[in-house]
């Protein structure tokens, strides 16, 4: 069964956390993914929060950035939080922004190599190893954890391109797509890591639910705009974005409420509540274990969202 969860945007006040990992927990949601975003608030303490607040639900940790914090740090981070809900938690490690590693001085010259070097130290570990590795990024001389996970949790890296994916694939326990994710794009992500067994496959969706179709349309187009210009792979990797980007560039956002359903159903869990049903269901169809829709990151417009969430995590 895939875990079916929400998001709690960067945006969202810190204090709101446990509110909202309760609600889910009572209502029967399976997971809180949390997201880390420089300069906003710190992910380890919200899922810190979320975990002693709750019995039963999942955290995730979408992400840290691998050179924000040595990979000593993070490792204690990480068992630390498997140990305030032992099995409940995921943790995510990514790149992180460039330009954000560069406004707090570390960034690394080869970013991929340092995810390399953080992911397989953390790892290591987080299985009760004394490690010791000069890298280009990481540096440790025989530092061993006092207390690592009794069960070591896949390690989910935060990437998105070809490189970074088949890194995936040879060193993590798995993914974590940032949204729009598509199963179009978590396909082309299985592909570009390698399809390796056991592979843990987690991905962010986009969420706008209201009883008018239109509605949920009219309201999302703008940002889908962006995206298109932006052209993200996680919609580039679409059959028809072509076709969708030719519509944006000669109609813009109003041109996109009138594109047909069946593309805005790929594209997110956009539109009713049946729709949205679809659009996870497409995504468990092309393999994936965990699903945390991202609401609005405005508080008064997303958290009412909650309710849907836990609609579509008890059908």
């Amino acid at each position: 069964m895939t875990a079916i969860g929400m998001c709690f945007p960067r945006t969202y006040p810190a204090a709101l956390v446990t509110d909202v990992a309760r609600r889910l927990d009572r209502g029967g949601a399976d997971e809180l993914w949390i997201i880390e975003d420089c300069f906003f608030t710190a992910g380890p303490s919200l899922v810190s929060a979320a975990l002693t607040s709750t019995e039963r639900l999942t955290v995730g940790l979408g992400i840290v950035p691998a050179v924000a914090r040595t990979a000593a740090v993070t490792a204690m981070e990480f068992a630390t939080l498997d140990a305030l809900g032992p099995g409940r938690f995921l943790p995510g490690i990514g790149h992180g922004v460039q330009s954000w590693m560069g406004q707090m001085g570390v960034r690394p010259k080869s970013p991929l190599t340092a995810l390399e070097e953080v992911a397989t130290t953390v790892t290591r570990l987080l299985s009760g190893e004394e490690v010791s590795f000069e890298g280009q990024t990481v540096y440790l001389d025989k530092v061993k954890l006092d207390a690592p996970p009794a069960e070591v949790p896949p390690i989910l890296l935060g990437v998105q391109g070809p490189k970074s994916m088949a890194l995936a694939g040879r060193v993590a326990g798995g993914v974590v797509l940032a949204e729009p994710a598509t199963a179009a794009y978590v396909r082309q992500s299985l592909e570009y890591a390698g399809s390796p067994d056991g592979f843990v496959m987690a991905v962010f969706t986009s969420l706008c639910i209201r009883d008018d179709r239109k509605a949920a349309y009219e309201w999302t187009a703008p940002w889908l705009g962006t995206r298109i210009a932006d052209r993200a792979p996680q919609l580039t990797a679409l059959p028809f974005f072509d076709e969708l980007a030719k519509l944006y560039d000669a109609s813009g956002a109003d041109g996109l409420v009138g594109m047909p359903p069946e593309w805005w159903t790929a594209i997110g869990a956009i539109g009713t509540i049946d729709d949205a049903a679809e659009h996870i269901a497409q995504l468990e169809a092309a393999g994936v274990h965990h699903i945390g829709l991202f609401p609005d990151p405005e508080v008064e417009h997303g958290l009412p969202q909650l309710d849907h969430v836990l609609t579509l995590a008890n059908r």
